[in-house]
């Protein structure tokens, strides 16, 4: 099992808007594909950031989630194209991350 830390940067003034996309469109989309999302959380004093983590069972696991994700019609024509107004894509940090024995999150 590991972890997935992605961290994003959203554009001047889309904070707001990118959180409520996240949880009214892009999380329970990929919830509805099989992803666990364990959290999302926003920058206490950084007025752009935004941070999520998702956990996976396995590589296989993340593959074929990724798949079902990212190249279904839903993401490619509704979900995607609407990205590029809200985050900074090129700002984008992913950290694959493995729980410690004593971890509260497994």
């Amino acid at each position: 099992m590991f972890f997935e830390l992605r961290e994003y940067r959203t554009l001047p003034g889309q904070r707001e808007n990118w959180v409520r996309f996240m949880e009214e469109e892009i999380i329970p989309f990929q919830v509805s594909k099989g992803m666990v999302i364990l959290g999302s959380f926003v920058g206490e004093e950084e007025d752009d950031l935004y941070v999520w983590i998702r956990r996976f069972e396995s590589e296989e696991e993340r593959e074929n989630l990724y798949a079902a994700v990212y190249e279904s019609d839903k993401w490619v024509n509704e979900i995607g194209p609407k990205i590029p107004g809200m985050m900074d894509r090129s700002k984008i940090v992913v950290r694959r991350l493995e729980a410690s024995s004593r971890s509260v999150i497994q």
